[in-house]
């Protein structure tokens, strides 16, 4: 069995920057979390990396799905993520060491890549 994906919550602002596919993309089983909200390969807890609570709208309210990545995937976006957002990050470009949103994707690659 391996070790999970990450072991700390991912804080809602880096999250934010980890985009899910559209929910008209993804399979059943990735709406509900049992498969990767990227690639479609299934998860066990032990697998899996919470992505957080996405809002969505339909006609008669309001429902939540609460998508999972497998670690790859996860440090694949996070890598992105951490490239864009450190070019644009006046803390980043000062002393990245003090910039939360940064150290966090910076170490979903470092645990998505072990």
């Amino acid at each position: 069995m391996s070790a999970p994906a990450t072991t700390q919550e991912i804080p809602r602002e880096v999250l934010h920057l980890l985009s899910v596919p559209s929910l008209d993309d993804q399979s059943e089983a990735q709406q509900r979390g049992a498969a990767c909200v990227w690639d479609g390969q299934p998860l066990t807890a032990e697998t899996a990396v919470e992505l957080g609570e996405r809002r969505h709208r339909r006609l008669d309210g309001h429902y939540s799905t609460f998508p999972r990545g497998c670690a790859p995937c996860v440090a694949d976006r996070a890598h992105r993520a951490l490239l864009d957002h450190g070019a644009s990050c006046e803390q980043c470009v000062d002393n990245a060491e003090l910039c939360i949103v940064g150290r966090v994707l910076y170490r979903l690659v470092r645990e998505g890549r072990r």
